[in-house]
C-alpha cells in the first residue's frame, strides 16, 4: 500500500504538468493553486516562489535519477552493457517521469541565479557519469577514438527527446523505446571505427 502524496507532492506534480504544458512563464501561481486545489496563500507557505518550486522539480528528479546511474556505471559489468543500461535507464524514467524531466531540460534555462548554479552543477554532474564510461571505453578500445562531451550530449539528447514525442497510446513500450535507444547509442560509440579507419575520431 503506498501513502498518499503530500500536497507538497501534489504540488510539484501539477506544477510540472503545467511548465510542461504551458511554460514556466505561462503558468501562474494562482493557476497552479486551483489545479492543486489550495488557496494562493497555503502554495506560498510551502513555496516562496515560483522560481524556487520550479528548482525543487528540477532538483528533487536529478537526486532521485543520479544514483541509480552512477550504480550502473560503477558495477563491474563490461563497458559496452554499462553504456547500455545507463541509457536504458535514464531513457525509462524520462518517460516515466515525462512532465518534471521536461522541466529539466526545457524550463531550467529560466531559472534565477541563485537556482541557475545549482541547476548547472547538478547537469555536469549527471553528464560527468556518461562521460567517464565513454572515456573507459575509448581507453579500452572497445568504443572508437572520439570526443566524449560531444558523443555524451548527443547520446542524452537523443534520449531526452522521448519527452517530447512518447505517448502512452503509442506502440511501443517504455522498455522497448530505452532497449533501441541503448542499441543505438553502444553501436554509435562502437562504430565511429568504420567511419574513421585510422582509429581517428572527430574530436581527435
Amino acid at each position: 500500500m503506498t501513502n498518499a502524496p503530500t500536497t507538497r507532492e501534489r504540488i510539484r506534480r501539477e506544477a510540472a504538468a503545467l511548465f510542461r504544458e504551458s511554460g514556466f512563464n505561462g503558468t501562474s501561481m494562482a493557476e497552479l493553486a486551483g489545479e492543486v486545489g489550495i488557496t494562493k496563500s497555503s502554495l506560498y507557505h510551502h513555496f516562496p516562489s515560483k522560481q524556487a518550486l520550479l528548482s525543487e522539480i528540477i532538483e528533487v528528479t536529478v537526486n532521485r535519477v543520479t544514483p541509480l546511474v552512477q550504480a550502473v556505471a560503477e558495477s563491474d559489468l563490461p563497458i559496452g552493457e554499462r553504456l547500455a543500461r545507463a541509457v536504458a535507464l535514464h531513457t525509462v524514467e524520462a518517460i516515466r517521469d515525462q512532465d518534471a524531466i521536461a522541466c529539466f531540460i526545457e524550463e531550467g534555462r529560466y531559472l534565477a541565479p541563485e537556482f541557475m548554479e545549482t541547476h548547472l552543477a547538478n547537469r555536469d554532474r549527471y553528464e560527468l557519469i556518461f562521460r567517464i564510461m565513454f572515456e573507459e571505453g575509448i581507453a579500452s578500445g572497445e568504443f572508437a577514438d572520439q570526443d566524449a562531451d560531444l558523443a555524451v550530449k548527443a547520446i542524452l539528447g537523443m534520449c531526452n527527446s522521448v519527452v517530447r514525442w512518447y505517448r502512452p497510446a503509442g506502440r511501443h513500450t517504455p522498455e522497448d523505446i530505452a532497449t533501441e535507444l541503448a542499441r543505438f547509442a553502444v553501436r554509435g560509440a562502437a562504430a565511429a571505427r568504420e567511419l574513421h579507419p585510422s582509429g581517428q575520431g572527430i574530436g581527435a
